[in-house]
């Protein structure tokens, strides 16, 4: 009797090769064809865990935590000098779904920084904002502005305390003129004082006092005046739509 043999049924060779082009776990460089080059963790063919990442046409890098192939919890984006070409550390804190967001310390081209809180990409929250003439913004944020109460201090050492809206001094707010020993306490509206009350304010110790002292304010309710100005002012706010919040930042 005859013997039929059955040939062996050969699994096509793309699929090994398509198993051993899975990527998981922790490999080698791998490149784009762009150029682009990753070196870490991954999961499911996706960047994922620690890794670096080096893009081609700028090179920047990115080290830190990855999730599911985008920059998601720690980690570090660093930019070459364009003349020295060593690298230099631009952000560095928590990410998440490829943005800023959480606690982070951001350094700017022109040498400014921000150390605080980020959403989406934006400072969001608390933080402080040392500017290249020298003043200092702390205090909270919303979608890249001032925006809360903060106190800004300038490089001549006046400083103001108070709430802010869109990036401008807006509300019930103190302004110190140490130079001349005065203080202004009032309202302000989009950066200009409306009303307020002012007064001498560590006037001895001064470096440059107003040759006399602010005469005693005469006002039977200087405080209920204000107070007035206040309600006055909150009303007008609840009667104009804010559309400045809404401007990309």
């Amino acid at each position: 009797m005859p013997v039929v043999k059955t040939p062996r049924t050969r699994e096509p060779l793309w699929h090994e090769w398509d198993r051993k082009a899975q990527k998981h776990g922790l490999r080698h460089t791998v490149y784009d064809v762009n150029g682009d080059k990753y070196t870490g963790e991954w999961q499911d063919n996706l960047k994922h865990g620690k890794g670096i990442q080096k893009w081609k046409s700028t090179g920047a890098i990115y080290s830190g935590d990855w999730k599911f192939g985008k920059r998601d919890g720690y980690g570090s984006y660093s930019i070459p000098d364009p003349v020295t070409k060593a690298y230099k550390k631009v952000y560095t804190g928590w990410w998440e779904n490829d943005q800023k967001c959480g606690y982070g310390l951001m350094i700017y081209p022109n040498g400014e920084c921000y150390e605080g809180e980020w959403s989406a990409g934006l400072r969001s929250g608390w933080g402080r904002m040392n500017y290249l003439n020298g003043s200092v913004y702390e205090g909270q944020w919303l979608l890249d502005k001032c925006h809360g109460q903060g106190t800004l201090w300038l490089p001549n050492k006046d400083r103001y305390e108070g709430r802010w809206k869109n990036g401008k001094k807006h509300g019930p707010g103190m302004y110190f003129y140490l130079e001349t020993g005065q203080l202004l306490e009032g309202i302000w509206s989009s950066d200009r004082p409306k009303c307020g009350l002012l007064s001498d304010f560590a006037r001895g110790e001064a470096p440059a006092p107003t040759q006399y002292p602010i005469p005693k304010l005469e006002l039977a309710d200087p405080d209920g005046v204000l107070e007035e100005a206040q309600a006055m002012f909150d009303d007008s706010q609840n009667e104009e739509p804010d559309t400045e919040g809404k401007e990309d930042a």
